[in-house]
């Protein structure tokens, strides 16, 4: 098996729409009116769907790397407070530390000085390989939400996947 085509798979996963839209398209051109507004009963709105993927995937990130990491109280730490507005400065900050810590993760998935399947040193049982694919499965799970406010709130044009 070519490890490089493992690793570049993880890339893919981690950014691409093989099977689900990616969160950079789910957030893309949102209507800054409607980032804060939930559009029913048990439904979050994109910002708090926005800000969690972001606090979860730092979370994790840094736990990996970061023996001394203290993780956010769960679950309140991983949830920011309502909102009635989201301004451009706020949405903005949180797409780019979003990006830079997706990049991160990318950078550890093409490290091929790193064994995906050895075990984090201070991570008990948890190897880099578990670490990625867990951060794949949650920003897939949350910008598919991010969709569906979109559609909720009729602010969703993209439907059509582009499978790269």
């Amino acid at each position: 098996m070519d490890e490089m085509i493992v690793r570049e798979q993880l890339v893919a996963l981690l950014k691409k729409e093989h099977a689900h839209v990616s969160a950079a398209r789910a957030l893309e051109g949102l209507d800054a009116k409607l980032r804060a507004v939930r559009p029913s009963q048990g439904m979050k709105s994109a910002w708090e769907e926005l800000e969690h993927m972001r606090i979860a995937q730092e979370d994790i990130l840094r736990y990996t790397l970061e023996a001394g990491w203290k993780s956010p109280k769960w679950p309140e730490g991983y949830w920011p407070p309502l909102a009635e507005k989201v301004d451009d400065a706020q949405w903005e900050s949180a797409v780019s530390q979003f990006k830079a810590d997706l990049d991160a993760l990318c950078g550890l998935a093409r490290d091929a000085k790193r064994d995906l399947t050895a075990r984090i040193p201070h991570g008990e049982w948890r190897t880099y390989l578990r670490q990625i694919l867990l951060v794949a499965d949650h920003n897939a799970y949350h910008a598919g939400q991010i969709v569906q406010v979109r559609k909720a709130l009729g602010a969703w044009r993209g439907e059509g996947i582009e499978m790269t």
